[in-house]
């Protein structure tokens, strides 16, 4: 883990001296996408709090340019604005977090070009994966099967009158009726149907919402190397300021059932074995949604689950997706590059990283029942939803969307023909790196095609 680290610091301080190439400005005075302009009034944008900011939307419609003088605009109003992500937090190119606000400070939901309204967004920034499109392209798949992920459209950021490159809008993960449809849970809701739902916990790294406030499984991980690695869920929703002593047992508790459930002997009966827990066809899904960009950091970073009222179901579901970035071979480390092999076995390659994937995949993926489930539904998915033509026109029609943008994005960050960390390829030009992001998934299907039913 400490040559990992090491390797990861300097590949991020090389990064910088790569940045530094591209402080000329970037000639840009229109898009075929929709342009965001921030302002922050002075102020550098800080890891938190959110600072107050200015943002306009530029977006006249499908087929008509946007030129960065228009006036009519999507957005014209107020944000709080912060720095995001964790281990990107390195890169010159930022991602950022914001909510929209009034003047004075207050949240105020609204639509942003076209997606439902709310208050929270997330704003993009491709740096390493310079296909540009690996987090789009794992939503786009999850929506299609039927899960929801965040919703995307591809924009050009100028901050503080500086072009700054493509980015992404995207919806933050979050309870709204728009995105994880679960029961709003009030610190007065401590009894009855009311405790039993309007959960969402995490497992990933300690920075957002809750900033670590959680527990460690009494279950260790499989082949863990070090006595203090353990598996640790992390509070997402309610809020820690919200959040009630009697709320955080209750889900801790049904977690802790599941977890037992699921390590016993009975562990697949239907009656009391984890499927009286958990939705059985969301960690499929969530599974095989990880499985084929071979995500590095699956299963055990940016792992979501949430759990809705028992009078509405009520059991574990798994997802949304999120930040499978070093995912489609983008990634040299713990065989991220290779087409074969399963995510969800991170633990045998790579053991002494701190962050591990749960007990529970090897498990299951023992469970007859379960690998015949899966198998089933890998089939039908490859027959529509991810049916490789389909995915790979998918990757073309955006390429060609964004070769304009992409032009303009590595002139300002020139990290074609560059390594930047963790990349397994380096590609000299746009097109090379998309020919290998669509060579890579072709091998990653077929030995998913071969291999799905020996698991």
């Amino acid at each position: 883990m400490m040559k990992i680290f090491f390797i990861s610091f300097f590949a991020i301080i090389q990064s910088y001296f790569v940045a530094l190439q591209a402080l000329c400005q970037v000639s840009f005075e229109s898009s075929n996408l929709p342009i965001i302009k921030i302002n922050t009034l002075g102020f550098q944008i800080p890891d938190e709090p959110k600072i107050k900011a200015a943002m306009q939307i530029i977006d006249n419609g499908s087929g008509i340019r946007n030129s960065v003088n228009d006036s009519a605009y999507n957005y014209n109003g107020y944000i709080g604005i912060e720095r995001r992500g964790s281990s990107s937090q390195g890169f010159p190119k930022n991602n950022y977090g914001f909510e929209t606000w009034t003047e004075s400070g207050s949240d105020t939901a609204v639509s942003l070009l076209g997606l439902p309204e709310e208050v929270d967004w997330v704003l993009h920034g491709p740096y390493s994966d310079k296909s540009l499109i690996r987090n789009v392209l794992s939503y786009k798949l999850s929506n299609e099967m039927g899960r929801y992920a965040s919703r995307t459209v591809f924009c050009e950021l100028i901050l503080n009158e500086t072009y700054w490159g493509l980015y992404v809008l995207m919806e933050k993960v979050k309870r709204d009726k728009n995105r994880i449809d679960i029961a709003n849970l009030d610190p007065d809701e401590n009894a009855g149907d009311s405790l039993t739902g309007g959960y969402i916990v995490k497992l990933d790294k300690y920075d957002g919402v809750n900033s670590g406030l959680g527990w460690p499984s009494p279950y260790r991980p499989v082949n863990f190397s070090n006595p203090d690695q353990v598996i640790y869920f992390q509070y997402e929703y309610p809020k820690n300021d919200e959040i009630t002593q009697t709320q955080m047992k209750y889900i801790k508790d049904y977690i802790t059932a599941f977890e037992s459930a699921l390590s016993g002997s009975s562990y697949n009966d239907p009656v009391v074995g984890y499927q009286n827990y958990a939705d059985v066809s969301s960690m499929i899904d969530y599974a095989i949604i990880n499985e084929i960009p071979r995500n590095i950091d699956g299963y055990r970073l940016s792992t979501f689950i949430y759990k809705d009222k028992d009078s509405k179901g009520g059991k574990l579901m798994f997802g949304p997706i999120w930040d499978l970035n070093l995912g489609y071979g983008n990634a040299d480390y713990c065989n991220g590059e290779m087409t074969s092999g399963w995510a969800y076995r991170f633990n045998d390659v790579c053991n002494q990283d701190w962050w591990q994937v749960p007990f529970w995949w090897y498990k299951l993926m023992r469970d007859h029942l379960f690998r015949s489930q899966m198998l089933e539904r890998w089939t039908a998915l490859r027959q529509d939803a991810l049916k490789t033509e389909r995915i790979m026109n998918y990757i073309d029609s955006v390429a060609i969307v964004l070769e304009e943008a992409a032009q303009r994005n590595f002139i300002r960050w020139p990290v074609l023909g560059t390594y930047i960390w963790p990349n397994s390829f380096v590609g000299y030009s746009y097109a090379e790196e998309i020919n290998f992001l669509k060579s890579w998934l072709g091998q990653r299907l077929d030995w998913l095609d071969s291999n799905m039913e020996i698991v």
